[in-house]
């Protein structure tokens, strides 16, 4: 559900004021706080990736990137066949993704982030102890909703989960700059 304080005649953009002074320059503009978004779940072939697509799709065109990684992914397997098959029947098309680890430095290059689980946030942690500040929920505008893994439980529970994701993405979209 859209908070209706968001477009109260501004841009919901999380942006700050940048003035570059000097010889014959000055610049004072609009800059997004976030550029490099990154979902995190399990095993980065469910959740994070539906998460990932949709979410870059939500962005598009704003330059923001965005990307997916697993705290005990299954690196190089393609998403899930329930995941791919519940992207596609809402018109998402396979873009040849391909599982990855997350490391050390995937935290220290991303502005933000998102987490399917709270206990994903202390694994993340686990890996870079300085990331506290922006680690957060997929669901934290859903009143801290975590979104369970729905692998190996059938294809209702892809499309519950895809439900949750999606609800979740259109709100982080509100907030980030859509």
């Amino acid at each position: 559900m859209m908070d209706p304080t968001l477009n109260a005649g501004r841009s919901c953009w999380l942006t700050y004021s940048l003035a570059i002074r000097g010889p014959n320059r000055h610049y004072t503009g609009r800059v997004a706080l976030f550029r490099k978004i990154l979902v995190v779940c399990v095993g980065n072939i469910c959740r994070s990736p539906t998460a990932e697509l949709l979410l870059r799709h939500a962005l598009q065109p704003s330059g923001i990137s965005v990307t997916s990684a697993g705290l005990n992914a299954r690196v190089g397997e393609s998403m899930e066949p329930d995941a791919l098959r519940v992207l596609e029947e809402q018109g998402h098309e396979d873009q040849g993704f391909k599982a990855r680890q997350i490391t050390p430095a995937i935290v220290n290059e991303s502005d933000l982030i998102l987490v399917m689980e709270k206990e994903h946030v202390q694994g993340v942690l686990k890996i870079a102890s300085h990331a506290r500040g922006k680690v957060f929920l997929l669901g934290k505008w859903q009143s801290e909703r975590e979104i369970k893994d729905p692998y190996r439980q059938g294809k209702a529970a892809f499309v519950h989960a895809h439900a949750l994701i999606e609800d979740a993405v259109c709100s982080w979209a509100q907030r980030l700059g859509r």
